[in-house]
């Protein structure tokens, strides 16, 4: 008797010990989350156009590298019944890059003029809105349960709007692209640490509490500097151009943001909090670190291709090596080049992202 007593005292122990583990674990994420939260809107509404210079040039390129990596965590050895969702994700994703890194290539040669770029923009959105509407219902194929054959339809709406104002359709994919990563740090959570979904779901609600206070501040100050050739290049991007009679200081500084967060979720959130908070899951020999290639389910498999992926990732780190040279020697070249060869993981984000539901 007072052996089992014992034994039940050391099981309810460990069980206490362990729930107290869970919820301070959850408590670090909501506060890591709710004070990088407060600390990219600051320095975002603080000083947008410096802000801007800076993380892309620190964060742009690792930023991607982490996201590669990760889509290679998701891409499975055999597509088997996902080979036409793969197919056409793939196509789609070579076919739309090449075009949009060939557009302004063609209008700077004065193949059309200034009021086909309307047409021609409006077309390219078409084919990128019908391209994930063939996923969307190509991916509700494979959910036996839902049927998602409105995403047709749905995109051939969106096709309508867009011929209306293409140019602003396209500003609208700059400011919700960013909003994607924290979609797939929901779906994330929802399968590795369920027990922190509800509480990262509630620290979205600061999210719109955060965009008011930087309207708030950007409404107090004057417009931004664009008296040079980098400074107008950040405020065009963030749409003054087609927005003149909103505050330049409240586009840039709500674009920064946005992009913050972006990067934070694929620097911090996904590659650090997550597998961190597994360490009480498993033996030391269980777990994995970032650069290790055996950690990609692609490279561990017996079929899989360990040196085609450790190849790729060793490529890509040369890649981020490459961008802070050309940020170091002519950061206004190598931004445009960056921001539209960058289209390319938007993109890639469109079927891992929908793999994931």
């Amino acid at each position: 008797m007072e052996r089992t007593a014992n034994i039940d005292l050391a099981w309810r122990s460990s069980t206490a010990s362990n729930s107290a583990s869970r919820h301070l674990s959850i408590r670090a994420f909501t506060g890591i989350l709710i004070a990088c939260a407060c600390l990219s809107a600051l320095l975002a509404s603080w000083l947008p156009l410096q802000v801007s210079i800076a993380t892309v040039f620190l964060f742009a390129g690792p930023h991607n590298w982490f996201e590669f990596r990760y889509f290679l965590m998701r891409m499975p050895v055999r597509f088997g019944e996902s080979r036409n969702f793969f197919l056409v994700a793939f196509a789609g994703i070579g076919f739309l890059t090449l075009t949009y890194i060939s557009l302004p290539l063609l209008y700077s040669f004065g193949l059309w003029s200034g009021d086909a770029w309307s047409t021609i923009l409006a077309s390219w959105n078409t084919i990128l809105l019908l391209w994930l509407g063939v996923l969307v219902w190509l991916r509700g194929k494979q959910k036996s349960k839902r049927d998602w054959s409105w995403s047709l339809p749905a995109a051939l709406g969106l096709v309508s709007l867009n011929w209306l104002q293409p140019e602003f359709f396209s500003l609208a994919i700059v400011y919700l692209h960013p909003l994607v990563a924290l979609w797939f740090l929901d779906r994330h959570l929802r399968r590795t640490r369920p027990a922190w979904l509800r509480a990262y779901r509630r620290c979205l609600w600061l999210l719109p509490l955060l965009l008011v206070g930087i309207f708030w501040q950007s409404s107090r100050t004057a417009a931004l500097p664009d008296d040079n050739g980098l400074f107008w290049r950040i405020t065009q991007h963030a749409g003054v151009q087609l927005l003149p009679n909103v505050s330049s200081h409240l586009l840039v500084s709500v674009h920064v943001f946005l992009e913050m967060l972006h990067y934070g979720v694929w620097l911090i959130a996904l590659p650090l909090i997550a597998p961190l908070a597994k360490s009480s899951l498993g033996p030391p020999a269980q777990r994995s670190a970032i650069w290790e290639v055996k950690a990609v389910p692609l490279a561990r498999h017996p079929r899989g291709f360990p040196k085609l992926v450790a190849t790729a990732l060793a490529f890509g780190v040369f890649l981020v090596a490459v961008l802070w040279l050309g940020f170091s020697v002519d950061y206004s070249t190598t931004r445009d080049v960056y921001f539209t060869v960058a289209i390319a993981h938007v993109l890639a984000e469109a079927p891992f992202l929908l793999k994931m539901l």
